[in-house]
C-alpha cells in the first residue's frame, strides 16, 4: 500500500457543481484549482473528482465518449495537468473517476462496433456484447442490466445501466457454447478491452494523477456469480500498476471489502447499497438522530465480518455521502451532523467527505432532474461559498446554472461558517486535526467495539493497541446515558456538554461525544 494512503483524508468533488470560473453556470477544473487552498485548510490531502471526460452527459459524465479528453465544459487536458500540479504543490493527491465497464453510445469504439458491414478485421466488432439478432436479449445474466435494440443492423447490445451505456466486453465467466456471442474471459476481444482500459489508466497516471476510484468495479465480467473471474481480472490490473505505477491507488465502488480488497483494490466503500447497513448510520432510521433512535447492530456485525475476511489487506471506508444518495443533512440536524463526523473521523479507513457536507448543505428534495440524476439531483446542487448571488458558485444568471441553488435564505455557506467557531465546518477541522495529531485515530490502527450499537445506548469503541489506545463514546440520544470504561482515561475532545467521569464510569450528556486517551 502506498505510504500516502495511510494518512489520506479525501474530499469528493462533483466538478460541475463546485466552482464556476467562466460564468457559464457549470463548475470547471480551474474552479477546483482555485479552491485547493480551501480544501487544504479543511484538512483534506486527497481528492476524488467525479468523471470530467468528454461525454454527451446522459448520465452526468458516467457515459464517456473519450477517456483521454477532458470535457470542454470543464476546460482542457492542460487544465487537468495544472490542477494535478497545483494539488501536488499543496501535498494533495488526486484520484480520477474511472468508468471501465461501459462507454457512451457516442464513443468511437461503439460507433465502430455498430459497423458489422466493415471488414472482419475491425477490432471493435466485439468490443461490446452483441447478440446475433435483435430478438435475443440478456435476461437472467448476472451483471447485465438491460439491452439496446435496433440502434443499427446488428443484434441487441448489453447495457450496464442506462440505455446510453453499452457494456464493454470483458468476457463471460461461463460462456454458453450455444451462444457464440458470449466470449470467454481469455478471448482476443476480452483481452483487447482490458488492454485498452489499462492504456487509459496509463495515460492519466503518466499525466500525474495518483489513482482511480472505479465505478461499478464488480460488474465487468458477465455471469460471474461468485466474482472469482473479476477478482482475477483486477489482480492482473493491480499487478500492472504495481510494476509501472507502484504508488498509484485503486478505490472500488463494490461495497464488499472482503472481495474487493482480495481483488487488489486498496480501499472499498461501505455504501447505501449492498449488505452493509450503512444507511442505518446517517440515513434510514439513523442511529445518529436523537429522534429516530435507530440501532447499529447489523452494521457493526457486518463491519466486523468484512474486517475479519479482508484480513488487513486494505482499507474499509465509511463516507459522509456521495453524489448518488441523499445528503447527510437529510435526516440529521446540524448538531447531529457533528456527531456523525465524530464517527467518520475517528474510525479506520481513509475518511471521505462529500463536498458541502462539511457545512451541512441540504438535500434539495423534489427539484427537476438534471442529466440522468433523477432524485440524486438533490445532492448535486452548487457548492455554497458565501452570501452573494448563486451562493458564490457562479456569476452566471440563475437560470443558466447547471443545477439550481438552495433557495433558503438561511442556507449555510463557507464564509459564514468559517467565522463561526461553533459551525459544522470548524468542528470538522477540529476533528481532522485531532485525527492527525493522534496516530491511534488514523487510517490504519484497529477498532474494537465496546458496545453493540443497540438503540438508546451510546456507541463506544476503542482505537489502537496496547498502551496507545483511544476511546470514543458517542451518545446521540436526547437523554444522558451512563457507560463503563474499564481503564483510566483522560479527556481530549468533547462535543456538547462535558461528561461526568468517575470511578464508576462515564455519564454522557444528551447528544454528546467524547474522545478519551488511555492513561498508563
Amino acid at each position: 500500500m502506498s505510504d500516502w494512503l495511510k494518512t489520506a483524508i479525501f474530499y469528493e468533488i462533483y466538478p460541475q457543481s463546485f466552482y464556476d470560473t467562466n460564468k457559464d453556470g457549470i463548475g470547471d477544473l480551474p474552479g477546483i484549482t482555485e479552491k485547493l487552498d480551501y480544501i487544504k485548510d479543511l484538512g483534506c490531502n486527497a481528492l476524488w473528482i467525479n468523471p470530467c471526460f468528454e461525454s454527451p452527459f446522459f448520465d452526468a459524465g458516467y457515459d464517456i465518449s473519450d477517456y483521454k479528453k477532458i470535457a470542454p465544459r470543464y476546460g482542457s487536458n492542460e487544465d487537468m495537468y495544472r490542477l494535478i500540479e497545483e494539488a501536488h504543490k499543496r501535498s494533495i493527491r488526486v484520484l480520477l473517476d474511472l468508468v471501465p465497464g461501459h462507454t457512451s453510445i457516442e464513443h468511437e469504439w461503439f460507433k465502430r462496433s455498430m459497423k458489422s458491414a466493415e471488414s472482419k478485421d475491425n477490432p471493435y466488432l466485439k468490443r461490446y456484447i452483441w447478440t446475433e439478432t435483435p430478438w435475443e436479449n440478456f435476461q437472467g445474466i448476472e451483471h447485465i442490466f438491460g439491452a439496446l435494440n435496433g440502434i443499427c443492423d446488428r443484434g441487441s447490445v448489453a447495457v450496464n445501466f442506462f440505455s446510453t451505456q453499452p457494456a464493454l466486453n470483458y468476457g463471460f465467466a461461463n460462456p454458453d457454447k450455444e451462444k457464440p456471442w458470449q466470449s470467454a474471459v481469455d478471448s482476443p476481444e476480452a483481452r483487447a478491452t482490458l488492454s485498452d482500459i489499462m492504456d487509459v489508466m496509463r495515460f492519466w497516471l503518466s499525466a500525474g494523477c495518483d489513482g482511480f476510484r472505479v465505478d461499478m468495479a464488480h460488474s465487468l465480467i458477465k455471469g460471474d456469480t461468485d466474482y472469482s473471474h473479476v477478482i482475477l481480472l483486477w489482480q492482473e490490473i493491480r499487478a500492472f500498476l504495481d510494476e509501472e505505477f507502484p504508488h498509484s491507488v485503486l478505490v472500488s465502488e463494490w461495497g464488499k471489502p472482503d472481495l474487493s480488497l482480495k481483488a487488489g483494490f486498496h480501499m472499498d466503500f461501505l455504501l447505501h447499497f449492498g449488505p452493509s447497513h450503512y444507511v442505518n448510520l446517517f440515513r434510514e432510521n439513523p442511529f445518529f438522530s436523537g429522534e429516530a433512535r435507530g440501532d447499529l447492530k447489523e452494521f457493526i456485525r457486518y463491519y466486523k465480518k468484512v474486517c475479519k475476511e479482508a484480513d488487513g489487506r486494505g482499507l474499509i471506508c465509511i463516507p459522509s455521502g456521495n453524489h448518488d444518495m441523499p445528503r447527510i443533512s437529510h435526516k440529521l440536524t446540524p448538531h447531529e451532523i457533528k456527531l456523525a463526523f465524530v464517527f467518520i473521523l475517528t474510525v479506520p479507513g481513509a475518511p471521505f467527505i462529500y463536498y458541502g457536507d462539511e457545512i451541512g448543505m441540504k438535500y434539495l428534495d423534489g427539484i427537476p432532474p438534471v442529466e440522468g440524476g433523477y432524485e440524486r439531483t438533490g445532492s448535486r446542487s452548487p457548492m455554497q461559498w458565501d452570501e452573494s448571488p448563486n451562493a458564490g458558485f457562479s456569476a452566471a444568471a440563475p437560470e443558466k446554472l447547471y443545477i439550481q441553488t438552495d433557495t433558503d435564505e438561511n442556507r449555510p455557506n463557507v464564509k459564514q461558517q468559517s467565522a463561526d467557531s461553533n459551525s459544522i465546518l470548524n468542528e470538522v477541522k477540529r476533528l481532522i486535526n485531532l485525527r492527525k495529531d493522534n496516530a491511534m485515530l488514523g487510517n490504519m490502527p484497529p477498532i474494537e467495539f465496546i458496545t453493540a450499537g443497540e438503540a438508546g445506548e451510546p456507541l463506544i469503541y476503542s482505537r489502537g493497541d496496547g498502551k496507545d489506545k483511544a476511546y470514543i463514546a458517542i451518545n446521540p440520544a436526547l437523554n444522558a446515558v451512563k457507560a463503563k470504561l474499564s481503564e483510566a482515561v483522560r479527556l481530549v475532545y468533547t462535543l456538547g456538554e462535558k461528561p461526568i467521569i468517575s470511578e464508576d464510569g462515564i455519564l454522557l450528556q444528551p447528544q454528546s461525544a467524547v474522545v478519551l486517551m488511555g492513561v498508563d
